[in-house]
């Protein structure tokens, strides 16, 4: 019985923690180009409290994909599984916003790695994000090629990673699966650490990160509102940015660059995504 009650906690606490994790990044403010508590950002049809409305409408789901993963025996043969509660969480972020999309990257991110720590845990009884990663990776193989072979054949209702797949052949959220999430493995989770440890707040340390990954990531929705050459701005804007606020915080140089990316109507939303799954996984170590 206690082994069943400690299992349930487990299972309960990476759901709570996935849904934190949006409502986490959400907040975090400022953020150049996307919905914070100051603001909308690039963004017209959706506010704060439509991220809210939202992460609150799939806190079960997450606990559905930890659910998955803990009972699975081999955790690359539940990938219908996945899809299927991926494919319910996108149902209801669409009822809860009234068809917006507001969570569509981190139900796909955050869903996978709770089905990882589930499945890791079981087989470790502990978090290791760096073994998460490796693990999703593992699971992950072979996804681009399966996903993006049908593309060839069909171009309806692509979604914006689609058409920039064909469009420059970038892989966007679907490599980074691939990959294990470098960008948020090798620059994102070392600079919040480092970050948290040289004093800075919950909210600066994970702005300042957010600023990390931009400055890495060929975000998708940057490319398909806009081109490369726009991305590659971005980049050297956030580049610039960190370098500067990773020793000494100043939040005027991120809010001019919100006003920059609101200006052009610029909004680095993948990156957010990856915010949110850094906070998870260092969340997750912290049990």
């Amino acid at each position: 019985m206690k082994t069943e009650t400690k299992t349930n906690n487990i299972i309960k606490k990476i759901g709570d923690l996935a849904l934190e994790a949006m409502l986490v990044e959400v907040s975090v403010t400022p953020k150049p180009g996307l919905v914070d508590r100051n603001n909308s950002g690039a963004h017209s049809d959706m506010d704060y409290f439509t991220f809210i409305r939202s992460a609150a409408s799939l806190r079960s789901c997450f606990e559905n994909f930890a659910i998955l993963g803990f009972n699975s025996d081999y955790l690359k043969n539940s990938w219908p599984e996945m899809r299927s509660i991926g494919i319910e969480a996108e149902k209801k972020m669409f009822n809860a916003t009234a068809g917006i999309n507001t969570h569509k990257g981190e139900i796909f991110s955050l869903g996978l790695l709770s089905a990882c720590a589930g499945y890791f845990y079981k087989q470790n009884g502990f978090f290791n994000a760096d073994e998460i990663l490796c693990l999703c990776s593992e699971i992950c193989t072979g996804l681009c090629d399966k996903d993006f072979e049908r593309l060839k054949n069909n171009h309806d209702n692509l979604t914006k990673g689609e058409r920039v797949f064909l469009q420059y052949g970038l892989k966007g959220v679907r490599g980074e699966a691939e990959s294990g999430y470098p960008l948020v493995n090798k620059y994102a989770l070392p600079a919040l650490k480092k970050l948290l440890n040289n004093d800075f707040t919950l909210n600066d340390a994970l702005a300042v990160a957010l600023l990390e990954i931009i400055a890495h990531n060929d975000d998708s929705n940057i490319i398909s509102r806009h081109d490369l050459k726009t991305c590659e701005y971005v980049k050297n804007c956030a580049s610039e940015i960190f370098m500067k606020l990773e020793k000494n915080f100043d939040v005027n140089l991120i809010l001019a660059l919100d006003q920059d990316f609101i200006t052009k109507n610029i909004s680095p939303s993948g990156s957010a995504d990856l915010l949110a799954v850094t906070y998870f996984l260092y969340s997750l170590e912290k049990i």
